[in-house]
């Protein structure tokens, strides 16, 4: 029995986009009825992401090509092709591009669209 994924389950080929090099965000999962937002990001040498907050949602960042520099607090992790980095909700953040740039991308729940009326 084949444990193989069949290609047209698998939405985008995010090392070949992410060689475009082009800053801000390359590519998002678009499907409708989602309960998952993603977002492949790429920052180019040197950028970097300040200090921010997301009060409501975790997120897992996953590194798909160049390094940089993931800051949670006084931690700092250092982040390569395949690493992994979970920044909980209410979690302070800050991501920084390495020599090469860096791209990621990042998973979470997805947020509900806004909405006119009454609570």
């Amino acid at each position: 029995m084949s444990t193989t994924v069949p290609s047209e389950t698998v939405p985008a080929d995010l090392r070949r986009i992410a060689a475009a090099g082009a800053p801000g965000v390359l590519w998002r999962l678009r499907e409708e009825g989602r309960q998952l937002d993603a977002n492949l990001v790429h920052l180019v040498a040197g950028e970097r992401i300040a200090t921010h907050t997301e009060p409501d949602l975790d997120v897992l960042l996953v590194v798909v090509t160049g390094t940089g520099t993931v800051t949670t607090g006084e931690d700092a992790v250092e982040a390569g092709p395949g690493s992994l980095v979970w920044l909980a909700h209410g979690q302070a953040r800050a991501i920084e591009a390495g020599p090469e740039g860096l791209s990621y991308l990042t998973v979470h729940r997805r947020r509900p669209g806004m909405r006119i009326g009454l609570r």
